[in-house]
């Protein structure tokens, strides 16, 4: 099964990204599917690298890294990224800065797209 995850809310404060990452991880460690996630709007600050959340919270730095370590892909919104200032370097490993025109193809190659 090939699944795209699409996520627009922000990583803290809203539980939406959390639990979109929380359903790519999952979906990652299953044999046999493979797993995209596109991170647009506020979402795109999942993927800052060098989180520092308070102890005992969830970390969206470390949840992205356990998709990729299982073959996931991640991509971020650049224009989404310019807005916020966010640069390339500051993406966690395994991100890569995307475009509207990659989230047009992974769309199509899914089997299912879910929206978070």
């Amino acid at each position: 099964m090939k699944t795209l995850l699409i996520l627009n809310d922000a990583p803290y404060g809203s539980e939406r990204t959390y639990n979109g990452s929380r359903l790519a991880g999952a979906l990652a460690k299953q044999t046999g599917n493979e797993v995209r996630i596109y991170l647009i709007g506020d979402a795109v600050s999942a993927a800052h690298r060098l989180q520092k959340v308070p102890s005992g919270f969830y970390n969206l730095e470390v949840m992205l890294g356990a998709v990729v370590s299982h073959g996931g892909v991640i991509g971020v919104c650049g224009t989404c990224m310019d807005a916020r200032g966010i640069g390339t370097d500051d993406l966690v490993p395994g991100a890569h800065r995307s475009t509207m025109d990659e989230l047009s193809h992974w769309t199509v190659w899914a089997d299912k797209a879910l929206v978070f």
